[in-house]
């Protein structure tokens, strides 16, 4: 009998689940707290927990998934480790593209002539000379490196150069923008370039950590990773290839609800500790976004499913509107460690705070916030970021962390950084004082809210009269905001307002009048058509209200709570290989390809060449993903003009799929 495990490391939380691959059911779970100092730790009590509960032999786990919302958290936060840009061949206008400045935050680049033509022939020379030099000047400022040539998909020479001489010098990890996409566009290759080397070592630590518990406790199975499209890849190659696990949470989360609702058609909404994930299944399944997964406000070349996914979640920051006169509250997108969660593990100090600040006649700009030191790479630091980061040796209030208002940017710095966490209110404090959560100290997260509902509105009214009004008003925004994001997804499927921005159609006065149902001189109605999948361990406290707004079935399946860690194990091992075949002049067709620029004469021979080699390139990746029992399928995208009566081959896009289920230990 094969049982497998599946764990799903969040924000707050890590999951685990125990799976009996043969009748299809739930044997165990368990939920432990994310250890952010060491991930083994939240890993371990999760996976012992569930093992334990199931009542099963480690000797009998025959199949190890993950899943994780790390990387989408980071990226949702703006938050990583610090890198560096190999920029080869391209303008100065061209970092403009994209977003890639924005994604760089500052980050060094090295800019060089260099890359190819789309014919795949040399433009100019590489000069790995100076780009050795730019290499050694950074020193232990980065923690890797991201490499983007011109035209690289038809021609990666320089890059595979670049990446070659960048290892032999520094050792560090490097990450070629030809080997994350095959579509043209190298200022958007770049960015998920960069992106991909910023969370190499963020997800090097989760695959490390879940693999040092397996060992330790004796369970000797493959362990897979879930991609952004709900694949499954095995831990070694995920580690080359972070970035395939934004929306991996995500991605597990749709498989999790289909396998537990059996839904056909329905948006399923996943709210963890930092994100809201929105998709529609139609017909049992999720579409796969085209233009590449986007979040955090970036648009990647990474395969994933179609997903809006917003900074929303149960601890969200609480941001206070003192614009205007009436003031009001935002939450998101940073996610902060609630105040009732830092006093489990520290409670005398935050409780000792929370008291003084309270018995204060007036509200300390920093009052109700504490900071939290994380492990992380420093190189790249100002002596004004470092001198406050060494004074946050231990959790402490933010005020004893800063000596002046100059060092709130270094601070700033730091959480982008994800050097240092920030403590304070959110929406699981707001549902401690309300009774519908008490996992922590409710205490401390009643007296945080007492504390902010004092603070004043540009009227000069304080926020509420107390916790149990300001807890109301977190929980009636996380309900607006939650609204928002389902009716953006809704109209972004809605084949009939493709024309249109979801997000302006979401807050229409006519939306807005419709959800409320008006009736007056005109009467105007507005609600879901399709029910909605509310999955989360969070899910039951909040989505009721959401359902009743949007006048739609609120679905809240059994193990809700787990659904990532469901959908890790139920999904299959999917890769992809893809190539173009050019025709720059009559009678010449160039296949471009990972080893080479090839020539033929015929179309034809250049497509089944190329097809050759994808489908020998996939299956062997299928393969070392652990996959067995292969399924081969192949796509030819053929682009094609007619002059003067006859067609003429413009290029084409072929692909090459390789499917099959997991390996497992017997």
């Amino acid at each position: 009998m094969a049982y497998f495990l599946g764990v799903d490391t969040g924000g707050t939380y890590t999951d685990a689940v125990i799976l009996d691959e043969g009748a299809n059911l739930i044997l165990g779970k368990a939920k432990a707290l994310t250890s952010r100092h060491d991930l083994a730790v939240g890993i371990g009590q999760a996976v012992d927990a569930a093992i334990a509960a199931a009542g099963v032999a480690v000797g009998d786990v025959a199949l190890v998934s993950l899943s994780t919302t790390l990387a989408t958290n980071a990226l949702v936060e703006g938050q990583g480790a610090r890198v560096a840009l190999v920029f080869i061949g391209f303008d100065a206008g061209d970092l403009g593209r994209g977003g890639l400045t924005e994604a760089l935050k500052g980050d060094p680049v090295l800019q060089l002539p260099g890359g190819h033509t789309h014919a795949g022939t040399e433009a100019v020379p590489l000069d790995l000379t100076a780009l050795e030099a730019g290499v050694r000047a950074l020193g232990e400022e980065v923690s890797g490196f991201a490499v983007a040539a011109r035209f690289a998909t038809r021609n990666p020479a320089h890059e595979l150069a670049a990446r070659d001489m960048i290892r032999r010098v520094t050792g560090r990890p490097v990450t070629c923008s030809h080997e994350l996409s095959a579509n043209l566009n190298g200022p958007k290759r770049a960015l998920t370039a960069v992106l991909n080397a910023r969370l190499i070592g963020m997800i090097d630590r989760l695959v490390a950590a879940c693999e040092r518990h397996l060992q330790e406790v004796g369970i000797d199975a493959p362990l897979m990773v879930v991609r952004g499209d709900g694949a499954l890849i095995s831990a070694a190659m995920v580690r080359e290839r972070p970035i395939e696990t934004i929306l991996s949470g995500p991605a597990a989360s749709i498989v999790g609800a289909r396998w537990l609702t059996g839904a056909s058609d329905a948006l399923v909404s996943d709210i963890g500790g930092t994100t809201t994930d929105v998709a529609l299944l139609r017909d049992g399944l999720p579409e796969i976004d085209p233009e590449g997964a986007r979040v955090g406000g970036f648009r990647t070349m990474v395969e994933a499913v179609a997903m809006r996914t917003t900074g929303l979640g149960g601890d969200s920051e609480v941001h206070l509107v003192t614009e205007g006169l009436t003031g009001g509250l935002r939450l998101g997108p940073r996610r902060l460690i609630p105040v009732s969660l830092l006093a489990v593990d520290h409670g005398p100090m935050v409780h000792a705070a929370l008291d003084r600040w309270l018995s204060a006649d007036a509200v300390g700009e920093m009052d109700g916030r504490f900071v939290v030191p994380m492990s992380g790479q420093r190189g790249g630091l100002s002596a004004r970021e470092l001198a406050v980061l060494d004074r946050i040796d231990r959790p402490m209030t933010m005020a004893a962390a800063l000596t002046s208002r100059l060092e709130v940017a270094a601070l700033e710095r730091l959480v982008a950084r994800g050097l240092v966490m920030i403590s304070g209110v959110t929406p699981s404090d707001a549902a401690h004082v309300m009774g519908r959560l008490d996992a922590w100290d409710g205490t401390a997260a009643e007296k945080a809210l007492q504390l902010i509902a004092r603070r004043r509105t540009g009227a000069g009214e304080r926020f509420a009269t107390g916790p149990q009004p300001f807890a109301q008003a977190v929980v009636d925004q996380l309900t607006q905001q939650t609204v928002d994001c389902l009716l953006e997804a809704a109209f972004g499927e809605d084949a009939a307002f493709a024309d249109r921005v979801p997000e302006d159609l979401a807050r229409h006065p006519l939306a807005v009048a419709g959800l409320a149902q008006h009736r007056g001189v005109v009467e105007v109605s507005l609600r879901l058509g399709v029910p909605v999948i509310g999955l989360g361990a969070s899910a039951p406290a909040w989505y009721g209200a959401v359902g009743d707004r949007l006048g739609c079935k609120m679905i809240l399946p059994e193990h809700a709570g787990v659904a990532n860690a469901i959908g890790a194990v139920a999904g299959q091992i999917s890769q992809r290989a893809q190539a173009v075949v050019s025709s720059p002049a009559e009678g010449r067709f160039v296949a471009h390809l990972a080893r080479g620029v090839e020539v033929f004469t015929t179309a034809e021979a250049a497509l089944s060449a190329v097809e050759a080699v994808l489908v020998a390139e996939a299956s062997d990746r299928a393969r070392q993903a652990g996959a067995v029992d292969l399924r081969l399928t192949v796509d030819r995208a053929v682009k094609e003009v007619e002059i003067e009566g006859r067609q003429m081959f413009i290029e084409a896009m072929v692909t090459a799929t390789a499917s099959g289920r997991p390996r497992v230990a017997r």
